[in-house]
């Protein structure tokens, strides 16, 4: 079985033209972090490669090698930011795997002993709520 072709019409590809607005939190010449708009919890960032690939299965080696350092920063930031006790980092392969988006992407998801996650779908959160949590952000990688 074949993977799909990469869509150069998916959301996070309108994100990376400026056709979708989003709340930033990091970019560089390879990748673009940004805050999820359906937060699993406070502090639920992305981060994609600004190459086109559907996934890990056919994304470039050089592009994996410039987004995972990215991943980490993003990661060390959040957990700092929002005081959380790991960090949960996602990525899906495919719908049976759960993905819904087809752009590589990681899921940065700041996490506490003893809450859940809140599902992945429903409303959207507030821009205001997603501006506040990204200064919070933001101003860890300042650090």
């Amino acid at each position: 079985m074949t993977t799909a072709a990469y869509d150069p019409n998916n959301i996070f590809a309108k994100i990376l033209k400026g056709e979708i607005p989003s709340v930033k939190l990091y970019e560089d010449d390879h990748t673009l972090a940004f805050m999820d708009v359906m937060p699993q919890a406070p502090g639920h960032l992305l981060v994609i490669p600004k190459t086109g690939s559907r996934n890990m299965l056919d994304a470039d080696p050089a592009v994996l090698a410039k987004l995972i350092p990215v991943v980490q920063k993003m990661a060390v930031a959040a957990k700092e930011a929002f005081e959380a006790d790991g960090i949960y980092i996602a990525q899906f392969n495919e719908p049976a795997a759960g993905q819904t988006v087809f752009h590589l992407h990681f899921h940065v998801i700041p996490r506490h002993e003893g809450q859940p996650l809140k599902p992945h779908t429903g409303g959207m959160e507030s821009i205001d709520v997603l501006k506040a949590n990204a200064e919070k952000i933001k101003a860890a990688m300042d650090e």
